[in-house]
């Protein structure tokens, strides 16, 4: 089912449909205005089916805040190198399909109480009016807290009454769950633009899948990963004093792994990472985004997918955090364009730029087209 949803979205690539006028030249692109009505196709057109590429686009000035004065002609779009023309540029306009995923393992029960707090920026300030959320919280298994929704009310509920459960925090589980719901709505949510948001300590224990496969998935479905990391250390802090009194190893005995007493030695591969070391990339990884790869885990899935990751400590910093994100998908460009002068298949490399000088750009590294069945 998997590799049939894959072929049907060509990849990471929404095939959509454009109306070319019959018997004469296509007219110019159609491009939105910030805050003006969307413009419509005329009528009387024959339709054509084109491979169009949305990439979401972040820009912000100096001092790190949003720019959103920018129109088509302030943009310059690379497909592997090749200068591409805007068809298509939206801001903030396009509804979320999106799924929170909340960490409820023990190791962050301290935390909770300032977790739950974040439920009202949830709800309220990252929700949009016509967005749909669902919301999974992970430990040691993966749980559907609220399945997708668009009242408010529910997440609202659902964040402010988590519960912890056990030690494990099966991170890359849950990341690879939201993209199996997200990716499952593709045909009934095609003009939402997709986005998994995760509220989690940066370490995996006991996920049996690997990091890497889960950005690759990502990536497939132009899904974008953002992440507010919880303070480990605070948690820690907070928690119960535990007793820490020196335990000696009886004389003549050789102390075992495991006993108290004993120095731990850190295995080659840290197993709270799940099945592989975080640099163990694939091939395509290490190609096309070896620059942005540096990091935890929460850093890599958010450079991999042209999302961001913002690090806490503290209870408000965390719903700072959340209000930051919402305020960044909030005032998103919308960015399409239809790929001309490079390789049809396999992975292509995307850069944007503006042109004006002081300003920075952030979207997804690139996106891969997979060659036709048969």
């Amino acid at each position: 089912m998997k590799e049939h949803r894959a072929s049907w979205i060509l990849a990471c690539i929404t095939i959509l449909t454009v109306d070319t006028a019959l018997g004469q030249a296509p007219t110019a692109p159609i491009v939105h205005v910030p805050s003006t009505s969307v413009p419509q196709a005329p009528q009387g057109k024959i339709r054509v089916r084109a491979s169009l590429v949305n990439v979401p686009v972040t820009v912000t000035n100096g001092e790190g805040e949003l720019v959103s004065n920018l129109d088509a002609k302030d943009f310059q779009v690379m497909d592997n190198g090749v200068p591409q023309k805007i068809t298509y540029l939206d801001l903030g306009r396009t509804p979320l399909l999106m799924v929170l995923l909340v960490e409820t393992s023990s190791r962050i029960e301290p935390l909770l109480p300032d977790m739950r707090k974040t439920g009202i920026i949830f709800a309220d300030v990252l929700m949009g009016q016509d967005d749909e959320v669902a919301v999974l919280g992970f430990n040691n298994s993966v749980d559907e807290l609220t399945d997708f929704t668009t009242n408010h009310e529910t997440i609202f509920s659902t964040i402010s009454e988590l519960k912890c459960a056990t030690e494990r925090a099966k991170l890359f589980d849950a990341m690879s769950t939201g993209v199996d719901m997200l990716s499952g709505r593709l045909q009934q949510s095609a003009a939402r633009r997709l986005v998994i948001v995760i509220m989690s300590e940066a370490t995996d224990v006991g996920s049996d899948t690997r990091l890497n496969a889960v950005i690759q998935r990502a990536q497939l479905y132009n899904i974008a990963v953002y992440s507010v990391g919880i303070p480990t250390t605070l948690a820690e802090l907070k928690a119960p004093g535990k007793d820490v009194r020196h335990r000696i190893t009886p004389e003549g005995t050789f102390p075992q792994p495991g006993m108290p007493g004993t120095v731990q030695i850190q295995p080659a591969e840290d197993i709270r990472y799940g099945h592989g070391n975080l640099m163990n990339f694939n091939l395509w990884a290490l190609k096309n985004i070896k620059d942005q790869i540096t990091g935890h885990a929460l850093q890599k899935a958010a450079a991999g997918t042209g999302g961001r990751h913002i690090a806490t400590f503290g209870p408000k910093s965390m719903e700072k955090a959340v209000d930051d994100i919402a305020a960044e998908l909030h005032s998103q460009y919308s960015l399409t364009y239809e790929p001309k002068g490079t390789k049809e298949t396999g992975y292509h490399k995307i850069r944007v730029n503006v042109k004006r000088k002081d300003l920075k750009v952030r979207a997804r590294p690139g996106y891969y087209l997979a060659p036709p069945e048969g």
